[in-house]
Order: structure tokens, then C-alpha cells, then sequence
């Protein structure tokens, strides 16, 4: 019974290993745009948006690796946000939209091991009809956290060399 309360004890003070952290976050550009033009909830969305792109693509990775920082520098809807449609912009117009990230992976003692800068905007308008309020934006966050987890693989097997 001693030996166990003992086994136990050095469980609870030996390092528990925890997945990393996303963490996203505006330019403040950026945060000055959401907050003056396409409306607070926009960065919600587009958080989320990355979020599951990141989950996605780096899948059980996550638990293993240390953390993720992402800032949006910039992005540009394709169709009005809630917030400009409620101040008279239609559903109906359409521009160019994208995004400008820049994002690393830190390893637990805090070293980048990875990291990448990245930005897509439509070429044309042509490119945008049909399309959601953010369409470019995602397509510029599945292509970021795309390059993001092959740098931290090619970083990860040169490290593991």
C-alpha cells in the first residue's frame, strides 16, 4: 500500500506533457478595421474559420506538438459583412477578397521550429462570383495552414536526423 501511495505521489509531480495552444490573433491594422468596417463578430468568424483549418490539417499532431501563433495581418470579404450590409452595402456586390497570415510553431521551450508568411487575394473579380462573405479569406487559411504543416514536418524530420 505504501509503495503505491508512493507510485502515485511521483505521478503527480512528474511533468505532464500538454498539447499545445492555438493561439490567433489581428495586426492591429487589422483589429482597427474589424472594429470600424466589417464588425467584431467578422473576427470571431474568421477565427473559427482557421481554427478548423488548423485542427484540420494538423489533426492528431496537435496533442504532441508545442504551440501555434497566428496573426491575421489582413482580410478582405468577397461579399459584404453583416456589419456593412446593416450599413447599406448589398449582399449582391461582390469585390476582391483574401488574406495576409503569418504563423509559427513553437516547440515546448518556446524555439520556432516552423513558420510561414503567406497571402492570397484574387486575381480578378470574375474569380468571385458565387462566392461568401469571407470564400478567399478560407482559401487563404486552408493554403497557410497547408505550407505551415509542411515546414513543421520538414522542420520535425531534420530535427529527429
Amino acid at each position: 500500500m505504501k509503495t503505491l501511495l508512493l507510485a502515485g505521489a511521483a505521478l503527480m509531480i512528474a511533468p505532464i506533457a500538454q498539447a499545445g495552444e492555438i493561439n490567433i490573433s489581428f495586426s492591429e491594422d487589422f483589429t482597427e478595421t474589424l472594429n470600424e468596417d466589417y464588425g467584431v463578430r467578422e473576427g470571431e468568424v474568421l477565427i473559427e474559420e482557421l481554427t478548423e483549418d488548423l485542427t484540420r490539417t494538423f489533426g492528431d499532431e496537435l496533442a504532441s506538438m508545442g504551440d501555434i501563433n497566428i496573426t491575421i495581418v489582413d482580410a478582405k470579404p468577397n461579399r459584404p459583412t453583416f456589419e456593412q450590409m446593416g450599413d447599406g452595402l448589398s449582399f449582391e456586390s461582390i469585390s476582391i477578397g483574401g488574406a495576409d497570415l503569418v504563423g509559427e510553431v513553437v516547440d515546448a521551450n518556446g524555439e520556432v521550429i516552423a513558420s510561414v508568411e503567406y497571402d492570397y487575394y484574387s486575381h480578378s473579380i470574375e474569380d468571385s462570383i458565387g462566392r461568401t462573405t469571407w470564400s478567399d479569406a478560407r482559401r487563404a487559411f486552408d493554403r497557410f495552414t497547408r505550407r505551415l504543416a509542411s515546414e513543421y514536418e520538414v522542420s520535425s524530420s531534420d530535427s529527429v536526423s
